[in-house]
Formats: C-alpha cells, sequence, structure tokens
C-alpha cells in the first residue's frame, strides 16, 4: 500500500537505498540502453528504469546497502518486496541482513541463474531486536554476454 516506501528507480533518488548510484557495479538503466538483457522493468515498459550490474564490474560482487532501519517488533514486522532478474547459472542474487552491533551479514535469502529470462517477484519479512541494514548483493562467476542482474521496485513496509 502507499505506506510502504517504494524504490522504483524512475528518479535519481530514493529515501531507503541513499547511494545507489554511487554503489559500484550497479548501474540505473532502461531495457533501451543497449546493455543486454532485462530490455524492460518487471512491468514489461521498455524505458521505465531499474538497476542492473554492470558488465565491466572490476570484481565477482557488488553490495547495495539500504539506510538503518530500526530494530522490528511483533506488531511491525519489516518486509521488503522486490522484482529481481537473474539469468545463467554463473550469476547469484544474495540479500544479506547486516545487525549494527555485528560485523558478519546473515545471508537471509539467495537465488542463482534461472535459465528463464523472466522477472520474478519476492517478498522477505525481517525480524531483528538490534537496528539493521539490508544488503543486496549480486555475485558474478565468469563474465559473459547478454546475462545479467537486475532489481526493480523495491517496497519496505511501514514496520521497516
Amino acid at each position: 500500500g502507499s505506506s510502504w516506501n517504494n524504490c522504483d528507480f524512475e528518479t535519481n533518488s530514493c529515501k531507503v537505498l541513499p547511494e545507489f548510484n554511487l554503489q559500484p557495479g550497479w548501474i540505473r538503466r532502461n531495457g533501451q540502453s543497449g546493455m543486454g538483457p532485462p530490455y524492460s522493468d518487471h512491468n514489461g515498459n521498455e524505458s521505465a528504469y531499474f538497476l542492473s550490474l554492470s558488465s565491466e564490474m572490476q570484481s565477482s560482487s557488488a553490495a547495495l546497502r539500504t539506510s538503518v532501519f530500526l530494530p522490528t517488533d511483533e506488531e511491525h514486522l519489516c518486509q521488503i518486496r522486490f522484482h529481481y532478474w537473474v539469468s545463467q547459472m554463473s550469476r547469484t542474487l544474495m540479500v544479506g541482513l547486516r545487525k549494527l552491533s555485528e560485523d558478519t551479514v546473515a545471508n537471509i535469502w539467495q537465488i542463482s541463474g534461472e535459465l528463464r529470462n523472466q522477472w520474478n517477484v519476492n517478498t522477505i519479512t525481517i525480524n531483528s531486536t538490534k537496528k539493521f541494514e539490508i544488503i543486496f548483493s549480486g555475485m558474478v562467476e565468469t563474465q559473459r554476454q547478454g546475462e545479467s542482474i537486475a532489481i526493480d521496485d523495491i517496497t519496505f513496509s511501514e514496520g521497516c
């Protein structure tokens, strides 16, 4: 609903992902950019924007960090819903949870390449007694043309 904070990447700003344009490896683009698939956003719109991993990535993984969220409680669970595209087996998209009191990132969801080139949607429910941030990581084993990872329409419920 309208109470969810939404990052659809149509503009250069998003409250919850404050620096997504500075995150190395991730590019804000649309399907007409000439950079390979996906050729549209998850609604099938060729001119609408999403984030995708650059094919010129220097390292094997690229992280996308959210701002810091307050602890959740029973009444206000934090739900994160996002659309994702992962093509080919050498690609992995992971979602991690980092509590601010700890250095480690707990992996809470991941998907490896499916050969179906299509947008999928996922919702993750976060339960954390400490302040936390969420990290989306794209990983690439081998660079091949026409393969990609993309993320679109990340929405955060009011419990976040």
